[in-house]
């Protein structure tokens, strides 16, 4: 890229947003030896813009470290100027990892699993947007897909030179809503996608007249936004450590007690991966998203799903998709607790879940345990949890529940149409 004035360097926050600083194009060399400037509090930032009650007050230095390889340049569009984008690590001043940094914390994880387990974990990101102003036209339908022109293939182009792979760009089933996908990658590339994507989506969106929204929710009673989150794992030596033919569901031992503890902490994990007060009117039986806390084969209604493989490399394909999330979460910290969870569920031997086939009737999975219904039941488990609560650094976990706290205190007293229209603002 030519001609760009400048490098933003950013952090993806607490509260999902993408935040930072720019530096003039004459300073990317330096800026990428030693980072710039940043501020613990700036982890305590809520959605709306004030920042919660924190630990970190006025005092601390910290800097952002641009991570090379998650460089994207966004072109010039009419009296638009492009720019150059960086994912950076929240560091000390002098370089060494901050506990409290969010990609740190995925990063950390990724690698106690290769420790521990001798797996390369592979991930992918599913996201389901709505575009404002374009008309009204039927779920799935080509017209919707014409209709989204020339957003559609210029984001599909956007995302293609910046190396992201996109794997599907299709219309979807709420009102306006789309859905982009990516094809797997390793963990921590996955992560830094998902936290790039969503800002790329809303800047095009912005340059083409439109709106895209995140948000898990645009109105109470309608289709919401989720993220689906898909895993795999690979042995040293590159083969599939989640297939086993023999087994429930082709699920490995490996999967089966990575799910386990999923599955055992799913309460605690909520509280992460549907961050926002009205993401929880969104995991209900008969939506599609997370009716309850079980593994599946193949139903959406799970809270895990199973997602088969074809044909000879059904193996490699197969892999687990966790469905209780949305874009309100920041995705470093997403990826990050499903993954310690999952290394606890191995760790400490819980028992092997039960894969619920295809065919289980909705009598039958009546008794499984549901979600929490609110977001504060879910920071309550997330408090409580000691396990899920030892992942985080002290100071970490209490902001992140400050945060949370503030944010939902923001909306007290609204009603639920309300509250999905306040989230939306700002997703």
């Amino acid at each position: 890229m030519t001609g760009a004035p400048t490098v933003f360097v950013a952090t993806c926050d607490l509260a999902a947003q993408l935040r930072g600083r720019a530096v003039p194009i004459s300073r990317e060399e330096a800026v990428l030896r030693s980072g710039t400037g940043w501020v613990p509090a700036d982890l305590a930032i809520t959605c709306f813009g004030p920042i919660a009650d924190n630990v970190f007050g006025s005092a601390g230095d910290l800097r952002l470290l641009p991570e090379p390889a998650t460089r994207v340049d966004v072109p010039a569009d009419g009296d638009l100027p492009g720019t150059r984008l960086y994912l950076a690590n929240q560091t000390l001043p002098d370089g060494t990892p901050w506990e409290c940094c969010p990609r740190t914390f995925l990063t950390t994880a990724v690698e106690e699993l290769r420790a521990e387990l001798g797996i390369t974990v592979v991930a992918s990101f599913e996201h389901e947007f709505t575009l404002a102003g374009l008309p009204s036209s039927p779920p799935f339908s080509f017209e919707r897909y014409r209709s989204a022109e020339p957003f559609g293939s210029g984001l599909v182009t956007l995302l293609d030179q910046a190396g992201f792979d996109p794997e599907t760009w299709l219309p979807e089933y709420g009102d306006a809503q789309h859905e982009i996908t990516l094809s797997p990658a390793d963990a921590v590339v996955a992560a830094d996608r998902a936290v790039l994507l969503r800002e790329l989506v809303r800047d095009l969106a912005r340059r083409r007249g439109l709106r895209a929204c995140f948000a898990p929710l645009l109105d109470p009673i309608g289709t919401g936004n989720g993220v689906h989150i898909h895993l795999s794992f690979r042995d040293a030596d590159g083969n599939p450590a989640l297939y086993d033919p023999a087994r429930p569901g082709g699920l490995s031992e490996l999967g089966a007690r990575f799910s386990a503890g999923i599955l055992r902490h799913a309460p605690a994990l909520t509280a992460v991966t549907a961050a926002s007060p009205v993401s929880f009117l969104r995991l209900t039986p008969h939506r599609w998203s997370a009716g309850g806390v079980f593994l599946a084969e193949r139903n959406r209604e799970a809270m895990l799903r199973i997602c088969p493989g074809t044909g000879p490399d059904a193996g490699a394909q197969l892999n687990l998709e966790y469905r209780a999330a949305d874009a309100t979460a920041n995705p470093w910290l997403a990826l990050g607790v499903l993954l310690r969870a999952g290394l606890e569920g191995i760790r400490r031997g819980y028992p092997e879940p039960t894969v619920w086939p295809e065919s289980a009737t909705e009598e039958e999975l009546s008794a499984v345990p549901p979600l929490p219904k609110t977001q504060d039941e879910a920071l309550n488990a997330l408090e409580k949890d000691e396990v899920v609560g030892g992942f985080f650094a002290p100071d970490l976990l209490t902001t992140y529940l400050a945060v949370k706290r503030a944010e939902a205190v923001s909306l007290g007293g609204l009603d639920d149409a309300e509250r999905c229209r306040r989230i939306a603002d700002v997703h």
